[in-house]
């Protein structure tokens, strides 16, 4: 198995960093071509180091390895190799894993290391780690808010750190800026909290080539909407909320969630959300590699309610889904499709 654990060599001059002063105990795990049903049992590798795990759906993990470094004899670096050696041995996966003091730096590491490596990013080394980057990949900045630093001339982290909290607050708002501010000096008080996968289900979009094209993106959002919503309401299941997932070319990630108006597996609905969350984004010309989409919190429909609608446009349409399911059930999943994807058959 190749890939090798890096480490950010130390700039003098860099703006200081303020992250945890301990050593990297925190590891940010990503499972790389994991499918969702893998996701539950690449998690029980991570917790066979430590209990405290917090699973990222669809493909990530967070580990707070400090209670295993003793008992392991490795320090986060070893353990995160161990992790990936394990994961290849026993399921065939590779992984990329960032090791740092929290789970921002961790996180930033995975993304700015090679795929099916380790990267490291020690307390003194993160002043010059992250006066590198580009203000997109601080963890927290969409594409929308990245844009807006960098027309004010904040087009790296180093930069943004420079700035005054009183500059960034004037640009982004009070909070935004406040937070972004934190970051950028590699502060992140948030812990790893254990949790398990909450009930989801989710569908992945893979483009071709990178996809610049907004409108080619909603296609592929109705898509996964309609796949989503087809699988639930044969599985008598509703959703309560929706998650987008976006992924670019240089392999980071915008995640968004917007909660549902009801719990629903209605793809009507569930299109309506999914081209909220990305029109959110404001992405514009932003190459986009993949789209995933999450119904989540899911539940038994019987025992969901539902608001009465007078509107007779809405009944006839969950008729006519009712129908085109029934069809699809008897002749296949092809039989009736979005009148939005019909343009692209």
């Amino acid at each position: 198995m190749s890939g090798t654990a890096t480490h950010v060599p130390h700039a003098p001059h860099a703006p200081s960093a303020q992250p945890a002063s301990s050593e990297p105990h925190v590891l940010y795990v990503r499972f790389d071509g994991c499918a969702e049903a893998d996701h539950p049992r690449l998690l029980d590798l991570l917790t066979r180091l430590t209990p405290v795990v917090q699973a990222l759906p669809p493909d990530a993990a967070l580990a707070d390895v400090r209670g295993a470094l003793r008992y392991f004899a490795r320090d986060a670096v070893g353990l995160a190799e161990l992790v990936r050696l394990r994961a290849a041995g026993l399921y065939g996966t590779d992984c990329t894993v960032g090791v740092a003091a929290n789970p921002l730096l961790a996180r930033m590491a995975a993304q700015a290391g090679p795929a099916g490596t380790v990267h490291v990013v020690r307390p003194e080394d993160a002043g010059a780690f992250l006066a590198r980057r580009p203000a997109a990949a601080l963890h927290g900045v969409g594409p929308a808010t990245a844009r807006t630093l960098v027309s004010y001339g904040l087009d790296s982290v180093g930069r943004i750190a420079e700035a005054s909290p009183a500059t960034l607050q004037r640009v982004l708002g009070a909070t935004t800026g406040r937070r972004v501010h934190e970051r950028a000096h590699g502060i992140d008080p948030t812990p790893v909290t254990p949790s398990a996968p909450a009930r989801s289900a989710s569908a992945e979009y893979r483009f071709g080539r990178d996809e610049l094209d907004p409108d080619q993106r909603r296609r592929a959002l109705l898509t996964l909407a309609d796949e989503l919503g087809l699988r639930m309401r044969t599985d008598g299941q509703v959703a309560r909320a929706l998650t987008l997932t976006v992924r670019y070319a240089d392999r980071s990630t915008t995640t968004r969630t917007r909660a549902l108006a009801e719990p629903t597996a209605h793809t009507l609905a569930l299109t309506s959300a999914a081209y909220a969350l990305h029109d959110a984004l404001g992405l514009q010309r932003a190459r986009v590699r993949a789209v995933v989409l999450r119904a989540e919190n899911l539940a038994a429909a019987e025992l969901a309610a539902r608001q009465l609608s007078f509107d007779p446009r809405e009944e006839k349409a969950r008729r006519a889904e009712a129908a085109a399911d029934r069809a699809r059930a008897r002749f296949g999943a092809d039989a009736v499709r979005p009148a939005g994807l019909l343009d692209a058959a």
